[in-house]
């Protein structure tokens, strides 16, 4: 037994320096590699975490914006709509109002018609009665007149 403790003794005596040069490494690139590696990592990861809070933002602003230009184009179309209807019952008091007018222009020309007639016919009247008069008169001379010869 004892050959064999010194055997592992002179065997860790030989690889101690391996083992130095590895725990020598492992320091070295854990210094030089990794801990840039993990920097460069960690700063990346930060970057993508405010690039993400930046885009959470941009698209809150832009969901914000389109609800606002939403109820805008809402109150602009629901303007239009207003301001056509008035303009439709504008129209339609006017087209009425003209109606209205073209109704007693009629009116008073029916009305000036009949007493035109009215009045032709009164006239009429008293020109057949003269008419007639000096008819009966005609008439009845000839009849004296053929009665006296």
């Amino acid at each position: 037994m004892d050959q064999t403790l010194h055997a592992l003794g002179v065997l860790f005596i030989k690889a101690l320096p391996t083992f130095i040069l590895v725990l020598l490494l492992h320091f070295y690139l854990k210094r030089t590699f990794f801990a840039p590696l993990q920097r460069a990592l960690k700063a990346r990861d930060e970057a993508t975490k405010g690039a993400r809070k930046l885009a959470e933002t941009a698209l809150a602003t832009a969901e914000q914006r389109a609800a606002e230009y939403d109820a805008a184009l809402r109150a602009a179309r629901a303007e239009l709509a207003r301001e056509q209807e008035q303009k439709r019952n504008q129209w339609r008091a006017e087209s009425a109002a003209s109606i209205e007018e073209a109704r007693k222009n009629a009116h008073e020309t029916v009305k000036q018609a009949c007493e035109e007639i009215a009045a032709e016919a009164a006239a009429a009247r008293q020109s057949l009665a003269a008419e007639s008069q000096t008819l009966a008169d005609g008439i009845a001379r000839s009849i004296l007149e053929r009665r006296a010869n």
